[in-house]
């Protein structure tokens, strides 16, 4: 949070900063630290109380807020990777085509596509039958502890669920390396100089990439923690 925090202040107060490449970076500080706050306080009473009680109505809403900051970060990354692309490859038009439009454009449509995809996994789950347990063994709402309290059959929602994220995030992960490969490979024509500063940022968005989708899933077990009512 406190990183985050820095990254926006010193965007929004510095001058020399005014640039698409800063903006997207403000706005990506801005998601990661909304996302921040939609699990880890209350995961953390959870911890320290050892028992957790939540309403169906607050997991949904948890569940919702979850992909949406998720789903937007994802958008936002890949829209990065396109300004990557344009201020390396074609530098020349790089004015023309970056305009502060274009960069707001791509910023509301990295919300809306994080909407849609919340929206489809709420969708998912509200149109599920429950009818107990109401305890999953998870430290917050997530979908698949969530569709194992359903009393219904979940095998095709299992897949949709499946579809709709891990395969359209492994889709995403390898388009975005191939992507900044391809970046790197037009990098062989410019001087030493621009080659250094081409690696430099690309290794910065790389590492940004991999540690948002290879991370280790967050998912604390002890007993079963959290009872829904």
């Amino acid at each position: 949070m406190v990183g985050n925090i820095l990254i926006i202040i010193t965007v929004i107060r510095s001058k020399s900063l005014r640039s698409p490449m800063y903006l997207f970076l403000a706005f990506l500080s801005v998601i990661d630290a909304l996302y921040s706050t939609v699990v880890v306080p209350k995961m953390t009473l959870d911890i320290l109380h050892e028992k957790a009680t939540n309403s169906f109505q607050a997991c949904m809403v948890q569940l919702f807020l979850e992909h949406l900051f998720g789903g937007a970060e994802v958008f936002l990354l890949i829209f990065m990777a396109y300004h990557c692309y344009i201020a390396i490859c074609k530098p020349l038009y790089y004015l023309v085509i970056m305009k502060w439009h274009l960069c707001v454009l791509l910023l509301v449509a990295s919300w809306i596509g994080g909407f849609m995809h919340s929206l489809v996994q709420l969708l998912f789950i509200v149109s599920l039958l429950f009818c107990g347990p109401n305890v999953i063994d998870n430290l917050f709402c997530d979908m698949y502890p969530l569709l194992e309290l359903s009393c219904t059959d979940t095998y095709m929602v299992g897949i949709l669920v499946v579809a709709n994220g891990r395969v359209i995030s492994t889709i995403i992960f390898l388009l975005l390396l191939i992507s900044y490969g391809v970046i790197l490979h037009s990098s062989k024509t410019q001087t030493l100089e621009g080659r250094q500063k081409t690696l430099s940022t690309c290794i910065s968005h790389i590492t940004v990439v991999v540690f948002f989708f290879v991370h280790p899933p967050i998912i604390v077990r002890f007993q079963k923690t959290e009872s829904i009512n």
